[in-house]
């Protein structure tokens, strides 16, 4: 088993608790999302995951065994912490062949991953010359070096362009259908929705939520339903005497809280009022997080007014 598993994690700085009695276990053949406000804990775990800090207690193994103890550690567990992290003056394929001496994987690895994630055109030029993107790919690179059937990759999209951003999606999806254990931590909503089957959310070092990202979204979101109508202002009363909350939708049509289609398409029906659209309207990701995290943030902008 490749999971990686967390048992009352606990991390200290000073009198700052990063991370407070943290269980959690991330499973193989899924991509697992991992969120949270600034501040929430996210980058201090998985430090502690990969042994780069020490826990004040509890626990964190990858495969059943702590990192530090594992003796060529790229082929169990690939990371991306910091695109930054490559040695400027070193070119992009002389950086990955250090790792790969070190670790006892094949040279003609090394010209793999160069290809795969786009930069075998540019193998031979200093790290110094690359840009964001371009670093990006190389850190990705990196932690698929060693074929690892773990990954952990901290904004992985950071820096890409349109295309790379596609590709990444893609590359995220293959890999866990391949049965690999990802954990990937972001603050983009909307690109996490499109490649994560699953959700971890921290707030103040502590586990809000654990659940898939069906589930987390039908957990933390209000029923609403999205109708149009030939006779607007009749169906709005019948709405509004029935106990619901409509708001007007941008194109010209009603949203109706709280409600399931069928409900409404019944009430319009007893009403004698002609639909032409009527859909329920699943709420975004990005709308579920800020509900549950709405009071959960350390850092936030006063509001201007």
């Amino acid at each position: 088993m490749t999971s990686i598993d967390v048992h009352d994690l606990t991390k200290e700085y000073g009198s700052t608790r990063a991370v407070d009695r943290l269980t959690l276990s991330v499973e193989p053949g899924r991509v697992t999302g991992f969120l949270g406000p600034n501040g929430a804990g996210k980058s201090s775990t998985m430090r502690l995951i990969l042994g780069l800090d020490h826990p004040t207690s509890g626990t964190a193994t990858v495969a059943g065994r702590p990192y530090a103890t594992l003796r060529e550690p790229l082929r169990t567990v690939g990371a991306l912490l910091d695109a930054q992290a490559a040695h400027g003056s070193r070119t992009a394929r002389d950086h990955l062949r250090c790792l790969a001496v070190s670790n006892r994987i094949p040279g003609r690895r090394v010209d793999e991953v160069l290809e795969e994630t786009g930069l075998a055109t540019v193998a031979g030029r200093r790290v110094k010359t690359f840009s964001l993107g371009m670093r990006q790919r190389l850190g990705i690179a990196t932690a698929l070096l060693g074929d690892p059937p773990v990954l952990l990759l901290d904004e992985p999209a950071n820096g890409l362009d349109p295309e790379g951003i596609i590709w990444i999606r893609a590359l995220l999806r293959r890999l866990a259908e391949e049965g690999r254990t990802i954990l990937v931590s972001s603050h983009l909503m909307n690109e996490t929705a499109t490649y994560a089957d699953h959700l971890v959310v921290l707030a103040r070092g502590r586990l809000l939520a654990d659940v898939s990202m069906p589930d987390f979204i039908e957990r933390h979101s209000r029923a609403r339903v999205r109708v149009r109508t030939s006779d607007p202002a009749r169906l709005r009363a019948a709405l509004l005497a029935g106990g619901f909350t409509v708001l007007e939708g941008e194109d010209g049509g009603w949203v109706v809280e709280g409600a399931k289609a069928e409900q409404i398409g019944a009430m319009a029906a007893r009403e004698g009022v002609t639909v032409s659209e009527l859909a329920d309207e699943r709420a975004s990701l990005e709308q579920a997080y800020f509900a549950l995290t709405a009071d959960q943030a350390e850092f936030t902008a006063a509001t201007t007014r």
